[in-house]
């Protein structure tokens, strides 16, 4: 099957859509192949071939050498095979050239499908070997159309989908109009062949952004080690460097905030708060909680959590419009963070301290020590040995025994109370039952 300058087709399309010379002469191979199969049939042993010389796709049938034939489609007589080949023998095969002229209309439509098809599918396996390593990397590219809930966007090579769920609200895009986008994934699937999607809103387009806008981030000077954001309003990222002489902050903000200015620009004005990391988790919240200031900090390791305390003046700060600034923290930092102001702290702390008293039967400035030393539960200060009391409050090792055994005490006493409780609403219970109806 004879192709004009079939050579030079085969360079240009490589050239174009990417795809190596061996797999277009693949497919010309397997299409002719398939509409030889249609035009002569099914049941013969045929084989196609590119010959580089004679720019054709050749086509043969190969026949077994049989001394008796048996199934002339597919056997050759051993008599009329030494007519092409003196030498062969029974098993052998024999090669005969096919007219490939007479393939007609729907057989080349046939072999035209095939290579399209093969085409198609070597050209995303391009797409996808050249995409696969861009997951987590900003694409610019172009609006190409808008259908129902996404965006198709054209990059050049190839198209990807951003749909309005991974847009920054309120944001609207125009055909033609020019976009930055974050690679959220890269797939590869026979019917769709290379799919690529898009967000805007993934916290990695803001990680990807400062890297664009930063040299020293670029360069390894600076880390961004966590960004977490709620798009269009508000993000937060954690920067750190080793490097004593760089300035996290001042590199990410740069010269009259032109850094930062530019990345807010094209994240629709989204506020970004720029915290440094710290090692000490403390003080990690506590930048994470920035601009409000903290006053005190009641960490729990097991639980993953922190108590802070502010000001009052500070409260609505540290909060945030809608909790949204001590969410953003928490998830900045990875830390479970509970707000209260000073006068809350001190109504609640009141009312600990004087359970505390009346149970125990200890002073106020040791009620306060227990409480500010986050003991406000008797069947914690029960658990302690003490030892560990007498480290905590500096008291005699005598004062030590009788607290716990005070707090002991009252569990138990807490406990036959709640079984009597129990005990006399079942006897009420099972009365009410017994009562006679009307």
């Amino acid at each position: 099957m004879a192709y004009l300058n079939l050579n030079y087709v085969i360079e240009q399309v490589g050239k174009e859509k990417g795809i190596p010379k061996s797999t277009l002469t693949s497919a010309l191979e397997e299409a002719v192949l398939a509409a030889s199969k249609k035009k002569f049939g099914a049941n013969l042993d045929l084989e196609a071939k590119y010959n580089e010389e004679l720019e054709e796709i050749e086509v043969f049938q190969f026949k077994t050498v049989v001394e008796e034939v048996t199934d002339p489609e597919r056997e050759i007589s051993l008599e009329e095979a030494r007519q092409q080949d003196p030498e062969c023998l029974p098993g052998d095969k024999i090669g005969t050239k096919m007219d490939t002229k007479k393939l007609g209309r729907i057989a080349a439509q046939t072999a035209k499908q095939v290579i399209m098809e093969k085409v198609r599918n070597a050209e995303s396996d391009v797409i996808y070997e050249e995409y696969k390593n861009k997951k987590g990397e900003v694409v610019t590219g172009v609006i190409q159309r808008v259908e129902k809930g996404f965006y198709i966007v054209n990059l050049g090579k190839t198209e990807a989908i951003l749909s309005f769920k991974e847009t920054i609200p309120n944001e609207v895009f125009r055909q033609r109009e020019r976009i930055k986008a974050y690679i959220v994934d890269v797939e590869k699937s026979q019917k769709k062949g290379c799919a690529i999607t898009l967000s805007r809103t993934h916290p990695g387009f803001l990680i990807k952004l400062f890297e664009l806008e930063v040299p020293e981030i670029q360069e390894g000077l600076i880390k961004i080690l966590n960004a977490v954001r709620e798009p269009g309003e508000r993000a937060k990222i954690s920067v750190h460097s080793e490097d004593l002489d760089v300035d996290p902050i001042g590199a990410c903000v740069g010269v009259k905030g032109s850094r930062v200015q530019a990345v807010v620009q094209e994240l629709r004005g989204e506020k970004i708060d720029i915290i440094p990391y710290s090692k000490d988790p403390t003080k990690f919240v506590c930048n994470a909680l920035a601009p409000a200031r903290v006053s005190k900090v009641y960490i729990n390791e097991e639980s993953r959590s922190m108590e802070i305390i502010v000001h009052d003046d500070q409260l609505s700060l540290a909060i945030g419009k809608k909790g949204q600034n001590v969410r953003l923290a928490s998830k900045l930092t990875g830390w479970r963070i509970d707000i209260s102001s000073e006068s809350e702290v001190e109504k609640s702390s009141k009312k600990v301290i004087d359970e505390l008293v009346s149970t125990l039967k200890i002073s106020d400035i040791l009620a306060r020590i227990l409480n500010e030393e986050y003991l406000r539960d008797i069947r914690d200060i029960a658990k302690l040995t003490v030892e560990e009391l007498n480290k905590i409050t500096s008291i005699s090792i005598e004062d030590c025994e009788h607290i716990i055994k005070n707090a002991k005490a009252a569990i138990q006493e807490n406990s036959q109370t709640g079984q009597r409780l129990s005990a006399e609403k079942k006897t009420g219970l099972e009365n009410l039952e017994m009562k006679p109806k009307g």
